[in-house]
């Protein structure tokens, strides 16, 4: 089953494709053709309309060239094609006879797209070959950089990506020397969009955030919807559903307020996947009607396939599957008809997923070979995944063992390679880097505008202050002193006032990052619902002391061995959070790239992959962590610990007993040793034997100020606490520790994060 999400479709996304049935009957003959288009309202077609009235009076002269170009990208970007060629070729003859090579460039352009739109890539690469020529001999910086990220998309048609990256990243050289915000938006779609189909993602994120920065500022809204549907599409990928849903929902807004139904009806089709994905099918099947009415309306095709596409995915999901082979059969039908080769691609799988589910095996594996071929050419990972995915499951079903275990492998190639820690660390990094240069950006903005105010304020006010001091001079210095006095006063409280607003405002904006920050972070730690899965009998008690914090938890799975460590880094807050991410990567590639399952190696590994990491920094970096990491092996029948500077306490036979940690960080050391591994049978509970509860934890709740006396609760006091409420359930004992805290602390300020982890086993 494979959803339809729908971005930016280069190069006219905010086209309303019109009945095919009109647009054969559009003839080289304007007055015809205006005629036909008059029964159309809407904003583009106002433009249309405007441009046939200054057309009928026009001389034959440069301006009408200018004038039949710009209806012809009228007509492209409102899916009237044959039209849309026809406007092209009357300016081209007309240019050609005025010799006006600007005019002659246009009109190539023009009608290379209108062949483009109709997936006719040789003669749209003709054509804008064309126009590359004729600004290339004249230098036109505005067409070459029009003309490079064209020549791009025809290259990103016919599945050739790598080509079509470097003609993109040429564009944009000369679009941003010749000041052309609009394409420049659009190049850089083109360039995420290329890079999703690769798999790249974060590289994806990065093109399609400076696009969607670049349209808020200039309130282009429509290129801000494409923005908000391409990032949406590339979190979908990544599986974080709800930062999809957020994009999704902001792109529906934007089109909204320009009245753009196309784009509607792809962001409801967009929403409904989310809704697919947590099997809330009667929601998704709402959204994706809602998307079908719009492109029926509105005759756009793509729209078409894309909403019969899902729904079809839903049908089987239901187990309606004549259903479900009707509208994928249509979504097929009309991807054929107007050569989406990716879209047929889909189309095939979703096809043989039906036939699979009616164990029609063979028919099935058929039309996934189709799929693989496709995507082969046109290089999509992402189609490739599934593909195989496909393949390994009908060899299965049919009985070819061998042959499903080497597609399956393949799967895994392509299915890590889409999704992997990496990836996923440097969307992170590309989002929190994005709010913060937006965040600085509104900032400087806003002291800028300050700083003009109060300067101009100062000017008028040193006028006036000399105008009224000359001309009381004479009559009363006395008197003009002690208004001036108080002109000055007037004036530094007034100072005072908006430089405490300004430092409000700004508190409040950084507060506002940092608390998007939390979210990003808490992407790292492992959802409760998952440590009770593996540990049913355990508790975690985090209190960070700030949005952000230093201190973490772990976990993860290796075979049948579940790790889990609490971690403390160097500081708290932003800086803590910070080497947070570079520690949690380290753990995840030390387990999972390496394979590493001994605790005192993994630390070994751990710190040597951190100082990896802050060596490139040109300063020195003495930042590192703390922690104690706990495996525990059912097979092996054993329970294994090691530490950094953070001892491991368990409790067996109502005695807290103690394992030292290694007294050395995670991170820079003077004499560092390989940290040792210390290993214990794991002894399930039986009759007179009670189970051991194993409690890691970090230096905050030890270290935390209060009482009558405004000490530290210190950790013999905790020990005492653990050891008196042992006998109750892991809930009740966090609960305990929650309300000692509170007691504790008082009125007194948290000094550090806290972290502590109960496990009974």
């Amino acid at each position: 089953m494979y959803n339809r999400d729908k971005g930016v479709t280069p190069p006219y996304p905010f086209a309303l494709y019109l009945l095919s049935q009109a647009i054969k009957a559009m003839k080289k003959i304007f007055p015809a053709v205006f005629l036909l288009l008059s029964v159309f309202v809407s904003a583009q077609q106002r433009k249309i309309d405007s441009l046939f009235a200054v057309l009928k009076n026009e001389k034959e002269d440069t301006n009408r060239v200018n004038s039949l170009n710009s209806l012809g990208t009228l007509l492209n970007r409102s899916g009237l094609y044959s039209a849309a060629d026809s406007s092209g070729r009357q300016s081209l003859a007309l240019a050609q006879r005025l010799n006006f090579q600007h005019g002659i460039s246009g009109a190539y352009r023009t009608i290379g797209s209108s062949f483009y739109s109709r997936h006719n890539s040789p003669e749209a690469n003709k054509n804008y070959t064309a126009a590359f020529r004729i600004d290339s001999a004249n230098n036109y910086i505005w067409g070459l950089g029009f003309d490079y990220a064209c020549l791009g998309l025809v290259k990103a048609q016919q599945g050739q990506f790598d080509d079509a990256l470097k003609l993109y990243q040429t564009a944009l050289k000369y679009l941003q020397d010749s000041k052309n915000e609009d394409y420049l938006f659009r190049t850089y779609q083109f360039i995420g969009l290329v890079n999703k189909k690769r798999g790249n993602y974060p590289a994806a994120l990065t093109n399609y955030l400076k696009s969607l920065d670049e349209a808020e500022r200039t309130g282009n809204k429509q290129v801000a919807g494409d923005d908000y549907m391409d990032i949406g599409n590339v979190y979908t990928e990544q599986g974080n559903d709800s930062l999809a849903m957020q994009n999704y929902m902001m792109a529906l807004k934007r089109f909204g307020e320009i009245n753009n139904p196309k784009g509607m009806g792809n962001a409801y089709c967009n929403i409904g996947n989310i809704f697919h994905d947590k099997n809330k099918n009667e929601e998704a099947l709402n959204y994706y009607r809602k998307a079908l009415e719009i492109a029926q309306e509105t005759g756009d095709k793509e729209g078409l396939t894309n909403a019969y596409g899902n729904m079809g995915n839903i049908y089987e999901a239901i187990g309606n599957y004549p259903e479900a082979l009707w509208n994928h059969n249509k979504s097929l039908e009309i991807d054929i008809e107007i050569g989406d080769k990716e879209g047929v691609a889909e189309d095939y799988l979703n096809i043989s997923g039906v036939l699979t589910m009616q164990k029609k095996y063979n028919e099935a594996m058929a039309y996934t070979d189709k799929a693989m071929v496709l995507a082969n050419e046109l290089g999509s990972k992402l189609i490739l995944k599934s593909c195989y995915e496909g393949k390994a499951l009908l060899d299965t079903a049919l009985g070819n063992y061998a042959s499903a275990y080497t597609n399956y492998k393949k799967y895994i190639v392509y299915r890590d390679s889409l999704v992997n820690e990496d990836n996923t660390k440097k969307i992170v990094s590309e989002q929190m880097k994005y709010e913060f240069d937006k965040k600085q950006a509104e900032e400087k903005a806003i002291q800028e505008k300050k700083d003009v105010e109060n300067e101009a304020v100062a000017k008028r006010q040193s006028i006036i202050t000399w105008a009224v001091s000359i001309g009381l001079l004479l009559v009363i210095i006395f008197s003009g002193l002690l208004f001036s006095r108080f002109k000055v006063t007037q004036q530094q409280k007034q100072i005072i006032e908006e430089q405490k607003e300004l430092v409000e405002e700004k508190n409040k904006e950084v507060l506002d990052s940092i608390t998007y920050a939390k979210r990003l972070q808490d992407a790292i730690l492992p959802p409760i619902s998952v440590i009770q899965k593996y540990l049913p009998e355990s508790f975690v008690l985090y209190k960070p002391k700030d949005i952000v914090a230093g201190d973490f938890y772990w976990l993860e799975k290796a075979g049948d061995t579940i790790f889990i460590a609490a971690a403390d880094c160097t500081g708290h807050g932003v800086p803590g959070a910070m080497v947070s991410v570079v520690c949690s990567n380290a753990l995840n590639r030390a387990v999972k790239e390496f394979k590493i399952t001994e605790p005192g190696k993994i630390l070994d590994k751990v710190r040597e992959l951190v100082l990896e990491t802050f060596e490139k920094s040109e300063g020195e970096i003495k930042d590192g962590m703390d922690i104690s990491l706990l495996a525990i092996s059912k097979s092996a029948a054993t329970i294994s610990w090691a530490g950094a500077y953070n001892s491991l306490w368990y409790l067996e036979n109502g005695e807290i007993k103690e394992i030292a940690a290694d007294k050395q960080p995670i991170g820079k050391a003077d004499n560092p040793k390989p940290f040792a591994t210390h290993t214990m049978l794991l002894n399930p509970p039986s009759e007179g034997r009670e189970a051991r509860i194993f409690y890691l934890f970090t230096d905050g709740y030890a270290d935390q100020f209060g009482g009558d006396k405004g000490k530290k609760f210190k950790y013999k006091h905790l020990q005492e606490k653990l050891l008196a409420n042992s006998k109750q359930s892991m809930a009740e004992q966090k609960k305990v520790l929650e309300e000692a805290l509170a007691q504790w602390q008082g009125n007194h300020e948290q000094v550090d994060d806290i972290l502590i982890i109960g496990v009974k086993v």
